[in-house]
């Protein structure tokens, strides 16, 4: 028997009292004060809205510990909880957000970690998502004995810290990752820089029209709003069959590129079926026994694309991307980099093996555990 079940079963083993939140802490709400943008004054104090710091400003209004929990706006999560931020120091809060703090016989952090657990879905209201003020009070708290609460909040603090460590090393690891990708592509005199159009012709798929596409079946067609993502929209089998065979198609390892939107962004083609927007999302078709493809790709990383923006919309053309200059060295040293790049592009954004698929893992861990040691029968 663990100790938090050994208390549990020493201190109420026929449940817990359940209370309004209200009757839980001190409600600071009437203290906050908002600032308009314009007003505000740049200074070291964070200043909070809805969804955590929005700016920093030169007084404060509120010091010590508190929670906040966001009142309308980006006031609820996927999962339905409320946006619930800890908040140390002096402070200013907007009215954006509830905030509380801490009276005898309930904890602070035990507060926050329940808070984060409770569906407020039904209690959300208005055409900007609100959790009023009432509603916020009645909030109904399982209020275990104190021993209760601390060794929850010892348990959930562990697992908080851990992914704290795990989000501290990728950030370190990330600008380990920039330091060596400039250090790797940065070639003096002795490697030639060639434009992309002494290697290669830039390639899109045939067009698609509007009537051509569905929202369910058939084969991925992926637009500007959608590359990289999840499609929305499809073609036949038939059309995409005929369409790959009369004109051009990226061949897999293929280097693709947004010419709108979010320019410069870049795809590898893995081979599996789909179909690309004409002249918004393109590649390079080039001679692999000079430039490596994946070299490519991190040669794009570094690409200071010069974007066209004398139309309506900016966007990188076929001739800015034809003009642009990379690094050209042997392909033995294009593979050296892409082998030691590689292995910091998985440990940073492999959300398979990397350090991102153990943070979410230890997420959702922490949060398996926060709901379940936060379940209390209620005191009859």
């Amino acid at each position: 028997m663990s100790k938090l079940e050994e208390l549990i079963a020493k201190l109420c083993p026929d449940g817990v009292e359940y209370r309004p939140l209200e009757q839980c802490c001190n409600i600071l709400d009437r203290k906050r004060k908002p600032v308009t943008k314009s007003a505000r004054e740049r200074g070291k104090y964070p200043y909070y809205g809805a969804n955590g710091i929005q700016d920093y400003v030169s007084d404060y209004i509120f010091d010590g510990t508190f929670v906040l929990v966001g009142e309308d706006g980006s006031v609820i999560t996927k999962a339905g909880t409320p946006v619930v931020t800890w908040a140390t120091g002096k402070i200013w809060v907007n009215n954006h957000a509830h905030i509380i703090e801490e009276i005898h016989g309930v904890l602070l952090r035990y507060l926050f970690y329940f808070i984060q657990t409770v569906n407020v879905t039904p209690l959300i209201h208005g055409n900007i998502p609100k959790l009023t003020g009432g509603d916020f009070k009645a909030i109904a708290i399982p209020v275990p004995p104190l021993p209760v609460q601390e060794e929850i909040v010892r348990i959930l603090d562990n697992f908080t810290e851990l992914t704290a460590e795990l989000t501290a090393e990728l950030t370190a690891r990330k600008k380990q990752y920039e330091y060596y990708t400039d250090f790797l592509m940065s070639f003096g005199d002795n490697v030639k820089m060639v434009t992309l159009g002494e290697i290669g012709s830039v390639k899109m798929c045939k067009r698609i029209l509007k009537s051509q596409t569905n929202t369910s079946d058939g084969v991925p067609f992926y637009k500007i709003g959608t590359f990289g993502k999840e499609p929305d929209a499809y073609i036949s089998k038939e059309l995409f069959d005929e369409y790959r065979e009369k004109y051009p198609y990226p061949k897999k390892g293929d280097i693709l590129i947004s010419c709108s939107g979010t320019i410069g962004r870049t795809v590898v083609f893995d081979g599996s079926p789909a179909y690309f927007q004409d002249s918004n999302i393109v590649w390079l078709e080039h001679d692999e026994t000079i430039v490596n493809n994946k070299y490519l790709l991190y040669c794009y990383k570094k690409q200071p694309w010069q974007i066209s923006t004398g139309g309506t919309i900016a966007r990188l053309y076929n001739d800015n991307i034809l003009k642009a200059k990379i690094p050209v060295p042997p392909l033995a040293e294009q593979q050296r980099i892409v082998d030691i790049l590689d292995r910091f592009d998985t440990l940073c954004n492999d959300i398979s093996s990397g350090l991102p698929a153990e943070i979410e893992a230890r997420q959702k861990q922490y949060e398996y555990y926060r709901d379940k040691l936060l379940t209390f029968k209620e005191l009859s």
